[in-house]
């Protein structure tokens, strides 16, 4: 197997006294679509630093196509950082020329790819327009045209489409699926589970500072178990070695089963200990339910 294009063993950051990140070690491989989830504070946008070489890792090796990373090789990189930072008071097609200058494109190139692009994405008419005068999610969509002008062949996105309404978050994500087809290799940080399902071959879920799972989707869902129980019913849920109660409202409830336990057994457990069923049905665990799994308790805490 080739290389990974992204390669990071055993990476810790320490901010002081603090650890935020520890021992974490991952692959990302080219042509890839990776997934890097986890709560706020978890680490995810402190090892993305870390491999850019904006922070000095304490410890472990962070390798981007078997080096550490160093600005020149910039021109092969698309970044979007969670924090936006464009030039305000300049017009929408000037920031974008400027932008497309720097990473090597010429003037008339530059000015193309930026017309196409806003046609795109429904800004043809704001060319002119400072960026000052657009709203929130138009500046997010010159971004990330910023972004991926020059054709990256890594692209990092830090929540690429925080902020955005349905459509245009599909717009964005079939932007990014383009990307992808044309060579890219693609790191997404998002809380929208229904993208990393529809986009990423693999993810890793970071709690604390640690993995909490990596792997395919399809690995990381059957780690948890794969299948999730949905039923409605009345009467209180017996205690069972059978399955886990992810949640319930007295009314219906969502059931994990544990390993080697099938979904016939735990009907007639439930039967037989008296619940009324009035619906059961099986379905593949997402990766939204495996993230509230994780992170709940967590969430729970911070809004206490």
């Amino acid at each position: 197997m080739a290389e990974p294009l992204v390669h990071i063993t055993n990476f810790r950051m320490d901010f002081g006294d603090k650890t935020v990140v520890r021992d974490l070690s991952f692959d990302v491989h080219a042509g890839e679509t990776f997934g890097f989830l986890g709560s706020n504070g978890s680490g995810k946008t402190t090892t993305l630093r870390a491999l850019l070489g904006i922070y000095q890792p304490t410890g472990g090796v962070l390798h981007i196509d078997g080096k550490v990373f160093e600005p020149r090789d910039g021109a092969r990189l698309g970044y979007l950082p969670e924090e936006r930072g464009l030039y305000k008071k300049e017009s929408v097609l000037d920031v974008m020329e400027y932008f497309g200058r720097l990473k090597g494109l010429s003037r008339t190139g530059a000015v193309s790819w930026s017309r196409a692009y806003l046609e795109r994405v429904g800004l043809a008419d704001k060319v002119a327009t400072r960026l000052d005068k657009l709203s929130g999610g138009q500046q997010q969509k010159i971004q990330l045209g910023v972004t991926i002008m020059n054709e990256p062949e890594l692209l990092i996105l830090d929540e690429p489409t925080q902020g955005f309404d349905p459509v245009n978050r599909r717009l964005l994500m079939d932007i990014i699926d383009e990307q992808k087809r044309a060579g890219s290799t693609v790191i997404m940080v998002t809380h929208q589970m229904d993208e990393v399902e529809r986009l990423c071959d693999r993810v890793i879920l970071l709690k604390d500072g640690v993995a909490a799972a990596y792997g395919t989707v399809e690995d990381v869902q059957d780690s948890f178990g794969a299948t999730t129980i949905r039923l409605h019913c009345t009467g209180t849920l017996p205690t069972s070695e059978l399955y886990d109660v992810v949640s319930t409202d007295g009314r219906s409830a969502d059931l994990a089963p544990r390993p080697g336990a099938d979904a016939a057994t735990i009907l007639r457990e439930l039967v037989t200990a008296g619940v009324a069923v009035t619906s059961f049905t099986t379905e593949r665990t997402s990766l939204e339910e495996i993230f509230i799994r994780v992170y709940g308790d967590q969430h729970e805490l911070a809004e206490a």
